[in-house]
């Protein structure tokens, strides 16, 4: 049985909810991390959604491997590689609100269990999209629904919403070292 950071009470130990989860911080990872869930759920027979909000343009390891896994695992890069200098704001916002359309008819359609909105947090934070509507749709998802945001800065609405929180910390990157960006590392 897998260690526990701290006792939870019975009642806790034998929800069947699904979780909230943000992977976040300043550290690689975020991603690779939610994807490695992904991996996992598919590996217990669930259907899993990811939708990325930013990664489009560029062609991921990730995007060449969905399809090897078949019908449970589906990837959609929905973004143009937009950050904070962007070219066309609302562009972008547009392409943000394509996205959140889409993972939303994947829930509706129903048998997603596993639902990755990844760089979401981003999104927010560029206020790109409204908080509330992201809160809205946790206190209303499916009750078996994980859902797992990625990304920098989540608000602390967010925080307080979510079931685990996990931060990854940049200690030592190879890019601080010259080295560019590595197929398979982070991309």
């Amino acid at each position: 049985m897998p260690e526990s950071p701290q006792q939870a009470p019975p009642a806790a130990r034998r929800r069947k909810d699904g979780l909230v989860i943000l992977h976040t911080g300043a550290g690689k990872g975020k991603t690779t991390a939610a994807l490695g869930l992904a991996l996992r759920a598919v590996g217990h027979g669930m259907r899993v959604c990811m939708v990325q909000f930013i990664k489009g343009k560029w062609q991921c390891g990730e995007h060449h491997a969905a399809p090897l896994l078949g019908e449970l695992f589906e990837i959609h890069p929905m973004g143009d590689g937009f950050t904070w200098d962007t070219r066309d704001r609302e562009a972008d916002m547009r392409r943000v609100r394509a996205g959140w359309q889409l993972a939303m008819d994947k829930v509706a359609a129903g048998g997603c269990r596993m639902l990755i909105l990844d760089e979401l947090l981003y999104v927010l934070s560029y206020d790109y999209f409204p908080l509330q509507e992201v809160l809205d749709f946790i206190a209303r998802k499916p009750a078996d629904l994980h859902l797992v945001l990625t990304g920098r800065n989540p608000p602390q609405a967010l925080i307080d919403a979510a079931d685990l929180v996990t931060e990854m910390v940049a200690v030592k990157h190879p890019y601080q070292q010259g080295i560019k960006a590595q197929k398979g590392i982070e991309f």
